[in-house]
């Protein structure tokens, strides 16, 4: 009989251990997420601070076909309303256009290919007369 009491005093303290882990990480997981929507919500703000609606409807269609490359183009744009460079003026479509170009210019990958002549010849089946 000790044995099994034993046993349902550990199992009860086991659970008991688990709800409140499990609680703590539910209201960890919770103040992130609190956290998260917070951050967005001033990204939102400041975008909408530092964009006319033409480019942040570009912004939005850039966003939905390549989302990575928005997220460099939103950082840079958070980027320089922050630090004073867009002097309180919205960013227009045709100034928000030009700031892409540059984006793309300088993340614009280079492809090469390397062929090597002579690893080629050393196979080529006219070498066996």
């Amino acid at each position: 009989m000790a044995d099994d009491e034993l046993e349902a005093i550990r199992a009860k303290r086991l659970a008991e251990l688990q709800r409140q882990q499990g609680g703590d990480g539910a209201a960890k997981a919770q103040a992130q997420a609190q956290q998260q929507a917070k951050e967005a919500e001033m990204r939102n703000v400041i975008l909408g601070q530092a964009l006319d609606q033409g480019a942040r409807t570009r912004l939005n269609t850039i966003a939905v076909a390549k989302p990575e490359k928005a997220k460099m183009v939103e950082n840079l744009i958070l980027q320089m309303a922050t630090s004073g460079q867009l002097h309180g003026q919205k960013l227009t479509e045709e100034a928000f256009k030009d700031l892409l170009a540059q984006v793309s210019s300088s993340t614009q990958k280079t492809t090469t290919v390397k062929f090597d002549r002579r690893r080629a010849h050393m196979d080529d089946s006219d070498d066996d007369y």
